[in-house]
């Protein structure tokens, strides 16, 4: 049975939060498309679910992207988590990398020490006064985990501490999370940071094969079965690529006419594979024409390839 499932999660006693996912049918599916070596795949499979975790506490209808520029066999790591938990995850590997069984972090992505993560979040439609946000933090560890705690306390000013785990099943995460109170005594406050690092350390006692094998509600009733959590509705994770022959055609229109013809001259039309998906979509020099009319109408719609 698969657990597909994210849960959020409170305590009583203690202003922090909680969340767990795991990531179970999206992932299989995302490896089903691709032949990533083991080490990328873990990395990637981490990243899905460190988004998954972020992008559900979103407070817009928009996507959260999680980027990594790699200088390493690596060149980019590519996670997006849109707010209903719609996921999709790709990466680009230098040509003819060689990646070993046993390859860390760090050697896969940050060879000559020069990458960085950046994390967006684009809001679907752009209200007045809400545009696209994103921060960047070098790649400074050799833990997923702790390069996004790191992300967090500098960018949200949020203590945070996660835990990931992938293999070829499952893709999970835990995610704690101190929230900031305004005022209060000064017992308040030492009682507040007694319970965060009473938390911190049941959190801690968590084990990847919990995460990987375990419902996610299991786990917290096993890590936290003394401390009162308020536990909420899961949410359901899911595969979901954004990718159409519209958004294509729209990206083609950008390279102009004279561009497009010269690959239909030379190639008899254009092709375009999603790199998410693997959807490929072919535009003829009929199709190409008709991108350029005034009306700009969608480009036939069956013309996917498959």
């Amino acid at each position: 049975m698969m657990h597909d499932q994210l849960y959020k999660f409170m305590f009583e006693r203690a202003p922090v939060r909680g969340e767990i996912v795991s990531i179970q049918a999206a992932w299989q599916h995302i490896l089903s498309l691709h032949q990533y070596p083991a080490p990328v795949a873990n990395i990637l499979g981490e990243m899905l679910a460190a988004a998954a975790l972020l992008s559900s506490t979103l407070k817009f209808d928009g996507a959260l992207i999680m980027q990594v520029f790699g200088d390493g066999p690596v060149k980019l790591m590519v996670v997006e988590a849109n707010s209903d938990l719609g996921l999709r995850a790709t990466a680009k590997l230098a040509p003819n990398a060689v990646i070993a069984p046993d390859a860390s972090l760090q050697s896969l992505i940050n060879l000559h020490g020069q990458a960085r993560m950046a994390i967006t979040l684009d809001p679907r439609e752009k209200l007045p006064g809400q545009q696209p946000y994103q921060g960047i933090v070098p790649v400074e560890s050799d833990s997923m985990a702790q390069i996004l705690e790191d992300y967090m306390l500098r960018s949200e000013q949020l203590d945070t501490k996660l835990w990931l785990a992938c293999d070829n099943r499952s893709s999970a995460g835990l995610i704690m999370q101190r929230m900031p109170v305004e005022g209060g005594n000064s017992t308040q406050m030492e009682q507040d940071e007694e319970n965060w690092h009473h938390l911190l350390q049941l959190s801690s006692t968590v084990k990847r094969e919990e995460l990987l094998d375990l419902p996610p509600k299991d786990v917290v009733a096993r890590l936290f079965w003394n401390e009162n959590a308020r536990i909420f509705e899961p949410r359901t994770p899911r595969f979901f690529c954004t990718c159409s022959r519209d958004r294509v055609a729209h990206m083609l229109r950008t390279l102009g006419q004279e561009e497009l013809d010269s690959v239909i001259a030379e190639m008899g039309c254009v092709q375009v594979q999603c790199e998410y998906c693997n959807t490929g979509y072919k535009f003829d020099a009929v199709d190409v024409r008709q991108l350029f009319t005034a009306s700009e109408v969608p480009i036939n719609a069956g013309k996917g390839l498959h």
